[in-house]
């Protein structure tokens, strides 16, 4: 077997076997879960438990051991929440407000767009107030421990990228409208200032970034209309490689991997126009990535595509699924659904799990045809990212969160 597919097939086990949901779109941001007690369909018989939030978001929850964070908007402008809450139970264990600066959003978007990243000891927090990025840590039991005016923030349709933990180093992007631009990375203890990398400015980025392992070399992966690709290391901010400009509209869906390649998509006015799919470089960490394949039509824009096995899934905006052989960009199938979508979809085990803009969850197989498994109403319209833990999904409408599947114990 290829050395690329070993590594991938041994990264793809290691993140299927983690029991807990840390960060935006799950270990690594890859998306990917197993969980042979989930139902592809399911009524509302079925749930653990549903429960009806103190606001509204766009934010995926996280789960760490038996508890689910989600952060939310508060009854009164200016305000947001941080929500804990049991796993098994559903009940809220605690809930903490936070105050910031009024500042424009889309119409489409929320100040509580951003998920939290969690680990042992923290919960970290990433959010705009008036013209400034804030980063925050928590413990579990909702004290705050650090806070920080990172730098400006400018963008038209507001904020909404993730932070993300590696090591003992948050890592935050900040691509906005106007200098300065830059990636960041703070001790995840203290919140101090381990590094920063300046950047250009264009186009703001809501792209969270990609964790990847190549051996024991780790590197963090950012798109972004600015510089393209980027990797770097996430200990010292050093970089590694990057594309260069590639982009010339908006990067917001995080980029996916499959294979050894990876796949990025830009857009603007409510879906992809571009896309770029790179060969990983698995040798010397200043390894130039090569430039496969570009495709054009049906791309995902505000959804990220997903990487499974040996392929790409798409789903645009407006509700066409694509699915590519990720090396040769080659489509094996392509189906509309009769959804328009913001969430990003999520795979468990060879099943992918996505939540429409009107509040339907469709899964469908991964295999070699187009199949339909499942299509439940949720009730409410959502944004937001399905989380998996402990074989359980949860799932995150704009004003409720509901638990199906498995035992949460």
């Amino acid at each position: 077997m290829h050395f690329r597919v070993l590594l991938a097939l041994s990264f793809v086990s290691a993140l299927t076997c983690g029991q807990d949901w840390t960060r935006f779109r799950g270990p690594g941001g890859l998306g990917l879960a197993s969980g042979a007690t989930i139902p592809a369909s399911f009524g509302a018989d079925d749930l653990n438990w549903k429960i009806k939030l103190p606001g509204k978001g766009h934010s995926s929850p996280i789960v760490w051991k038996d508890r689910v964070f989600v952060t939310c908007e508060g009854a009164e402008s200016g305000k947001r929440l941080v929500v804990c809450i049991d796993a098994k139970s559903g009940s809220v264990v605690w809930k903490r407000e936070r105050g910031f600066s009024v500042h424009p959003q889309h119409r489409f978007n929320s100040v509580a767009s951003a998920t939290p990243a969690v680990d042992a000891d923290r919960i970290y927090l990433l959010w705009t107030s008036g013209d400034t990025l804030v980063a925050a840590a928590l413990n579990h039991d909702g004290k705050q421990l650090w806070k920080r005016d990172v730098g400006p923030f400018s963008a038209q349709h507001g904020s909404g990228i993730s932070p993300v933990v590696v090591g003992d180093v948050v890592v935050i992007g900040n691509d906005n409208e106007k200098k300065p631009s830059f990636l960041l990375g703070l001790d995840r203890a203290t919140g101090a200032t381990r590094w920063k990398r300046e950047r250009e400015s264009s186009r703001a980025s809501y792209a969270t970034p990609l964790v990847r392992r190549v051996g024991k070399r780790v590197e963090v992966i950012f798109a972004s209309t600015s510089h393209g690709v980027t990797s770097l290391d996430p200990k010292t901010g050093a970089l590694q490689w990057e594309t260069g400009p590639v982009f010339t509209e908006r990067c917001v869906g995080a980029p996916a991997i499959a294979d050894g390649v990876l796949f990025a998509c830009a857009g603007t006015g409510g879906g992809g126009r571009e896309s770029l799919a790179i060969e990983l470089p698995v040798g010397k960490s200043t390894m130039k990535p090569k430039k496969l394949y570009t495709v054009r039509r049906s791309l995902s824009y505000v959804p990220g595509p997903i990487g499974v096995g040996k392929r790409f899934f798409m789903f645009s905006d407006g509700g066409i699924v694509t699915c590519l052989h990720a090396r040769s960009g080659e489509r094996v199938w392509r189906e509309r659904l009769d959804g328009a979508f913001y969430c990003s979809p999520i795979c468990i085990g060879d099943r992918l799990y996505a939540v429409s803009r009107s509040g339907e969850l469709f899964v469908i197989s991964t295999g070699d045809t187009f199949k339909l498994l499942g299509r439940v109403d949720l009730g409410e319209r959502s944004s937001a990212t399905p989380a998996v833990a402990n074989g359980v999904l949860y799932l995150r409408t704009e004003r409720h969160l509901l638990s199906v599947g498995g035992k949460p114990d």
